[in-house]
């Protein structure tokens, strides 16, 4: 088979055909915003064959039609993708910007082929808007600079950089040529080469977002294995990671860390005379009047049925409890609604100080259970604080 631009273009899109179908119907599962991100990649890069198969089949059309209807399907195309990538990384979608350099580059490009025709110029100018959109994704993958364990954003910028490489290489060599041909179509070394070098870039992009995608998911499994699905407070295993980095923390600042154990009060009764499903609405519920009295920074998470373990770092004693009064207060003055009617609720607090030199935060742990205990011992609705 001769290597030409129509050659090149028929495998272009086959290749983008595949790689659509590849990117629909293998992506199923994980955050919408990824799924959908996918999904519209998938519909560009269909889009993005068929202007390979208008530029495959030039021969059979007038060299207006193929331009026109051409960039109409690449500039979509390079617009759509902007949109996709980032609504899986759940940036700003910038609908209107990709929109804007899309019209603006086919309106120049259809005005250097019929009005005013110039093959460089008009090569010069879509080249330009590529490059704007290129710096529109670019700008999305380092938004505050992708993680160590961001594998598929360095690929994705890759990807961009050598896209800009190469559209600044082709004008440049357009430019040096003393006779520059008419149209993409010509058969040139300077476009033989484009369209092939420019037809591996959706496979390399393609990649980046499958390898983004897995990223993604990977990132949700990690963190469901580690929050409450009921109240989306830290769990356990979440709780005992974090309680080892806020330790480590710790040590290196040489500040102590507050624990506090809160259970609900007489809540088996609510459970019983009310149902379970009432009674995580007013789990619900406490977890928000929790939520609200901690400061930025502290932590809490659901280590029971209803018993919940708060971390707070840099506290003192003094610190500790006005925080254990404040969430013990709002508690008891809040009105749960079940079934219609109005309930009240009280928590009994046991609190602790972590030194930093401890081996680990389970000393605390036990030392604000204790308090815990003495708490419940001593009528429930109130804060102990253990003093060993």
């Amino acid at each position: 088979m001769h290597l030409n631009v129509e050659t090149l273009s028929l495998v272009n899109g086959g290749d983008a055909l595949l790689l659509a179908l590849m990117l629909w119907f293998g992506t199923r599962i994980g955050s919408s915003h990824a799924v959908q991100g996918l999904r519209l990649r998938a519909l560009s890069l269909l889009i993005e064959a068929c202007g390979d198969f208008i530029l495959a089949f030039d021969f059979k059309l007038s060299t207006l039609t193929v331009l026109l209807v051409g960039n109409t399907f690449n500039l979509s195309a390079q617009a759509l993708t902007i949109v996709a990538l980032r609504m899986v990384l759940q940036r700003k979608r910038r609908w209107r910007e990709a929109i804007a350099l899309g019209v603006v580059a086919w309106l120049g490009a259809t005005y250097l082929a019929a009005v005013h025709p110039d093959y460089r110029l008009r090569v010069l100018w879509g080249s330009a808007f590529l490059l704007a959109m290129a710096m529109l994704n670019i700008s999305a993958l380092w938004n505050g600079r992708p993680k160590h364990d961001a594998r598929a954003q360095y690929l994705l910028l890759w990807a961009y950089v050598l896209a800009i490489a190469l559209l600044v290489w082709r004008n440049v060599s357009l430019w040096l040529l003393s006779s520059a041909p008419q149209s993409i179509g010509t058969p040139t070394a300077v476009n033989v080469v484009y369209v092939f070098l420019f037809g591996m870039q959706p496979l390399m992009a393609s990649v980046g977002f499958l390898l983004l995608y897995n990223e993604i998911l990977q990132r949700e499994l990690h963190d469901l294995a580690r929050i409450d699905p009921l109240t989306g407070v830290t769990n356990r295993l979440g709780l005992l990671e974090a309680s080892e980095d806020l330790l480590a923390h710790a040590r290196t600042r040489k500040e102590p860390i507050g624990v506090l154990l809160i259970d609900a009060d007489h809540f088996k009764s609510i459970n019983d005379r009310f149902g379970h499903d009432d009674g995580d609405r007013v789990l619900l519920e406490l977890v928000y009047n929790i939520r609200r009295m901690l400061r930025v920074g502290d932590l809490v998470g659901r280590v029971g049925g209803e018993e919940f373990l708060v971390l707070s770092p840099s506290v003192k004693e003094a610190g500790l409890l006005a925080l254990a009064e404040r969430i013990r207060s709002a508690v008891e003055r809040t009105s749960f609604h079940i079934a219609g009617q109005s309930y009240a609720l009280t928590v009994s607090i046991g609190a602790a100080i972590a030194d930093p030199s401890e081996p680990d935060m389970m000393p605390a742990r036990r030392r604000a259970d204790a308090a815990l205990y003495e708490a419940k011992r001593a009528g429930r609705n109130r804060v102990m604080i253990s003093n060993a």
